[in-house]
């Protein structure tokens, strides 16, 4: 693996680049290039300058999206964690489909840069592998990317021509992971943040070694805070310990279940209510994307509401003839809240929306949600 930067070279469509190739590149405009390859093109750019660090963006997918700087050697350490954790070689393919304002998108450059893995480039869009025609080795996505390859039967078979995919950005909900068993493709959802360079541990999703338990990189201790969340030191990514607002459970072995956010905690008439855990229990009965958020309640505190995507008459299929009709839709999933919750879980309010809000890079933006909720109601 090459550490220097200076001695770097992008393996590119199979063809070498040099930090000299991008400038030359960068200076004859970005009318020349698509702009998949004209983010990439200006990303090695700024990797390749003298700097010591690269400005980073988190997702914003539970507050204010920000800007943080980072070290490159910081990301090329991650980088190797990755690579030799998948035993991956250099010359084998890999391919960047995501945006590369964010750190999971960056990661997969700088592990090509460090591995020599040859990078294919794509679009960000939700169906990254439409046009693929190579077999690849490495693939990472986002879970919509993934969940939308899997709908499409050509799609599919291409991703089942990959050998490893790494899921990361967001959870990988149960309908999304038992697709994913049946695939032959060695797939893994990744944990971390953009604070630790991308991942440090990696859950496998399919195989005789799937797990609900992530685990983490050997050089990666963990421990927990006084409020159960998650401490993450890791010295190869992080210059300080890191306390995280994930609420976990770390077991004897030194791996770990994720149970949900801090921030996502709804506090209702003193009942604490993990959002997280109440959308896997509701998953199985509703087709269609939601999230369970909470509005202001003079009563309660905080009132757990469900926030759902679409119009009420595609919940349970069919096209109503009437406003009756969409009435017993939207009955139908309060019978079944009442059904399988406990009262102080069941929602106080069930409201619809054109689409649920996203950050950018495909992550529930729960901020977003609640005020979202908060203005459907008033």
């Amino acid at each position: 693996m090459i550490f220097n930067r200076q001695q770097q070279c992008l393996l590119l469509d199979g063809k070498e680049y040099t930090s000299e190739d991008i400038r030359q590149l960068i200076a004859g405009g970005a009318e020349a290039h698509s702009p998949a390859y004209w983010d990439l093109y200006l990303f090695l750019n700024e990797w390749f300058n003298d700097s010591p660090v690269i400005t980073v963006h988190t997702s914003g997918s539970t507050g204010t999206p920000k800007e943080l700087m980072v070290r490159k050697d910081r990301m090329m350490q991650s980088a190797r964690l990755t690579c030799e954790f998948l035993n991956l070689k250099k010359g084998e393919s890999a391919l960047l489909c995501m945006n590369l304002r964010y750190i999971g998108a960056m990661m997969v450059v700088v592990r090509s840069l460090v591995a020599g893995l040859n990078l294919l480039v794509r679009p960000a869009s939700g169906h990254p592998m439409a046009d693929i025609k190579e077999s690849l080795r490495f693939v990472a996505m986002v879970p919509l990317q993934v969940y939308n390859t899997l709908q499409v039967p050509e799609e599919k078979e291409r991703l089942k021509q990959t050998d490893i995919l790494i899921i990361g950005g967001g959870a990988v909900d149960e309908a999304l992971e038992t697709e994913i068993k049946h695939l032959p493709t060695a797939v893994y959802s990744t944990y971390g943040m953009t604070e630790t360079l991308s991942h440090i541990a990696l859950r496998r999703l399919n195989g005789a070694s799937a797990s609900e338990h992530y685990y983490p990189f050997p050089s990666v201790k963990l421990s927990l805070s006084a409020e159960n969340t998650l401490v993450i030191d890791a010295p190869l990514v992080c210059d300080e310990t890191l306390q995280t607002n994930d609420i976990a459970r770390i077991y004897p072995d030194g791996s770990f279940m994720i149970l949900g956010r801090k921030d996502n905690v709804i506090n209702s008439g003193g009942i604490k209510i993990q959002a997280e855990e109440l959308e896997k229990l509701l998953r199985p009965f509703i087709p269609v994307p939601f999230v369970i958020t909470s509005v202001p309640d003079p009563r309660l505190g905080q009132a757990v509401t469900l926030l759902l995507e679409g119009q009420p008459e595609l919940l349970e299929g069919g096209q109503p003839d009437d406003i009756e009709e969409i009435d017993n839709k939207l009955q139908y999933i309060d019978n079944k809240l009442q059904e399988i919750l406990a009262p102080y879980y069941r929602p106080k309010h069930i409201l619809t929306t054109e689409s649920i809000p996203q950050t950018g890079n495909g992550k529930v933006n729960r901020a977003e949600c609640r005020v979202l909720a908060e203005s459907l109601l008033q």
